[in-house]
């Protein structure tokens, strides 16, 4: 293999923005020849190199030494904002309420809740029976628990049926690997239950005793087993009873709000299975609700008498179907409440007299109260131009109570119950923004872009007072745009620090997503991808044309598939943004869905292909942002990326990174952070994030020359 060795060399100054940052040296990472060939195509990607710490460990000291460097030059890049980034960071926290408690939750007997304490990064888990008057009884304090520890989750708190056990999850490494735990609750003692690699939970058997957990690969971290254990044996002699056969699926186990049966649910981005076993016989064999069918997903709810499933058979925005407990097959089911072309079904709320359905209209989500004896439906309404509404944690059945969330852009995150039966609502509780916070002050806005193809395309704004749309003014646009995941308008008590300095903050509800329904997801996707791509450059274009902004001060933010699209973005349209920020992004995509042993890679064919299928690979090829770099002029960029990333790994930001250094032509700044203690979604106390955010927020403000 032929070597290029360049180590750690001196970048020119004319690739250093303007005097805004200092003139330093840059890492020029090593190259060294790899010859991909497939499909009649051979690609020369000289930093593939750099996979080796996935694929060695701590034995691949080069790959470190590298991003090492890369964080000295960050560093030095940004030491002048050092002063400013510890400002931000204390007046983020400062609106954070230290001393908090979340809204109490009742399931059989007690109120469940978590509270944080002044100073500490984690919470207490805790309960109290009968009455929230009652003596407090503390589960797990979390915060005492992590101590010593770089990074810790714990996660998926199941209690037993007789309310004396807890099973949770720990991850102290930052992979979403859980290691299980149990907690006898009359005792007070804590035992390792030597179960690992799982995805953080277990349900409970009704016999107190059986659970039932996700067991992964330790390598691909595919979940690949539901098993059974009983307390007290030898995990080794734990029962598969699933193991799923096709790689492109994700499984899990749940059990039903009545606690009647355990699932077991089986699917990909097309297609679902779903299995069923009484809870009271956890020893029993799992049946098939309905065999899995080519294009078709289902979930489902248990009623008293009949079954309800939400499913997209012969109903692009799905619908909600039942059938009798005995008869599961498609061939018994008949429509409850049918398709209609203009509303996305997205949930059920499932109650002893009535339902809750969660739909999406007109790009908004909404709830639906359906009374079960009458068949009467109640549309909650909501009075802001943009905004998100939710059913929250309701695990009681025999209630005619409903908690559900709400928030906009303006209105901070708020916890409501509404008496199902008299419509009567109580406001439980709303985020408290700490220093004070008038929403009116600020202003939300709903704006439609027009993309080129003639789509229109929502657009979620907010500003404080006096913003001027002269087209001199600040602006963050945000997107995601991938998996259906709809990237809805929400209320963030530190993007007030970005408010206040007179930028503007918007969401663009690109195709990928599902905010316009399951069509807008199919028009975002494998070989339409480029819609997503084209829809956000339509919005920031938009925006521009509509003199919120310029070129000179429109910035662009995603993470993970949303780095993918600013990836795609700086490629397609450098020159529209004066900065980029891209957040643990997927930018290698053929590199990493022809390796099979790459985290995650088999679940990602039914969203971008697979490229080992010619279309698929030159389709792929067109777009992916590591593939598509030029000789060309490219906006400041700040990447960032985490060594223990276990959905994109560090190497394909650090590719990227090293490939644009080598070949952009601008003096603009090019900056990778790694983070080498966490991985996807970052630190783990509710603090850290913050600086994370500061720097974020400084690198943005350093190119506008806001220095306080």
């Amino acid at each position: 293999m032929k070597k290029f060795y360049l180590g750690i060399l001196i970048m020119s100054a004319s690739a250093i923005q303007s005097q805004k940052f200092p003139d330093l040296k840059a890492p020029i990472a090593e190259k060294q020849e790899h010859i991909r060939e497939i499909h009649g195509d051979k690609v020369n990607d000289p930093y593939y190199w750099m996979i080796d710490y996935f694929k060695k460990g701590k034995d691949s000291t080069k790959v470190v030494d590298y991003l090492k460097a890369e964080n000295t030059y960050w560093t030095g890049m940004m030491k002048d904002t050092e002063p400013f980034r510890e400002q931000l960071f204390q007046e983020m926290k400062a609106r954070i309420k230290e001393k908090d408690e979340s809204v109490p939750v009742f399931k059989k007997g007690y109120y469940y809740y978590s509270r944080t304490e002044t100073g500490k990064q984690y919470f207490k888990y805790c309960r109290k029976k009968g009455s929230l008057t009652a003596p407090e009884e503390i589960l797990l304090d979390v915060d005492k628990m992590a101590e010593g520890h770089s990074y810790y989750s714990a996660s998926g708190f199941s209690i037993s049926p007789d309310n004396t056990k807890m099973i949770f999850g720990v991850d102290d490494v930052s992979r979403r690997q859980y290691k299980l735990f149990l907690k006898d609750l009359t005792t007070g003692k804590i035992t390792d239950l030597e179960i690992k690699n799982t995805g953080g939970s277990a349900e409970w058997g009704n016999d107190n005793k059986t659970i039932f957990y996700t067991a992964n690969n330790p390598v691909t971290l595919l979940s690949e087993k539901i098993k059974r254990h009983t307390l007290g044996t030898d995990p080794a002699k734990d029962v598969t009873v699933y193991e799923e056969q096709d790689k492109t699926n994700f499984i899990s186990v749940y059990k039903s709000k009545n606690e009647k049966f355990i699932f077991i649910y089986s699917g990909a981005t097309t297609s679902s299975e779903t299995k069923y076993l009484d809870a009271d016989k956890p020893n029993g064999e799992f049946k098939v609700f309905q065999p899995r069918m080519k294009n078709v997903l289902y979930s489902v709810t248990p009623l008293e008498d009949k079954f309800l499933i939400r499913t997209n058979k012969d109903a692009l925005n799905f619908k909600i179907v039942e059938t009798p407990l005995d008869k599961t097959g498609v061939d018994n089911w008949k429509d409850f409440i049918p398709h209609r072309k203009d509303v996305l079904m997205q949930s059920i709320s499932a109650f002893k007299n009535y339902l809750v359905f969660g739909e999406r209209q007109n790009g908004l989500s909404q709830l639906v109260i359906y009374d079960r004896k009458t068949g009467k439906k109640e549309f909650l309404k909501f009075d802001e131009p943009a905004y998100t509404v939710y059913s929250s944690e309701n695990p009681e059945y025999n209630t005619d109570n409903f908690r559900f969330g709400y928030t906009s852009m303006v209105t901070p995150s708020s916890q409501f119950e509404q008496d199902l039966k008299t419509g009567k609502r109580v406001l439980l509780k709303q985020q408290e923004v700490l220093g004070g916070y008038d929403k009116s002050n600020y202003v939300t806005e709903r704006l439609f872009a027009t993309a080129k193809d003639g789509t229109k395309i929502p657009i979620s704004i907010v500003y404080k007072k006096g913003y001027k749309k002269d087209g001199n003014s600040p602006l963050l646009l945000y997107a995601y745009g991938s998996y259906g995941s709809s990237m809805d308008a929400t209320f963030s008590s530190t993007r007030l620090s970005l408010l206040n300095r007179g930028f503007a903050f918007a969401i663009a509800h690109i195709r990928g997503g599902q905010e316009m329904g399951r069509q807008w997801y199919e028009d975002g996707k494998m070989m339409k991808k480029k819609n997503t791509f084209t829809d956000f450059i339509d919005s920031g274009e938009y925006l521009v044309k509509e003199k919120y902004t310029s070129p000179k001060h429109l910035y662009a933010q995603g993470g993970s598939a949303g780095g993918l699209l600013m990836g795609a973005v700086v490629n397609m349209s450098p020159n529209l943004w004066n900065g980029v920020i891209s957040q643990v992004p997927f930018v290698d995509v053929i590199n990493t869905m022809l390796d099979e042993s790459i985290p995650l890679t088999t679940n990602e064919y039914d969203e971008w292909g697979n490229p080992n299928n010619k279309d698929a690979y030159l389709y792929m090829k067109s777009y992916s942002p590591y593939e598509n770099i030029e000789k060309k002029n490219y906006p400041n960029l700040l990447v960032t990326t985490g060594l223990h990333d276990s959905q994109v790994q560090y190497f394909e930001p650090a590719k990227w990174v090293s490939k644009l250094r080598d070949m952009k032509t601008d003096k603009n700044v090019l900056l990778l952070k790694t983070d080498m203690e966490y991985g996807h979604g970052g630190a783990s106390g509710r603090f850290d994030y913050l600086k994370d955010t500061a720097l974020v927020y400084a690198f943005m403000f350093k190119l506008e020359g806001i220095n306080k």
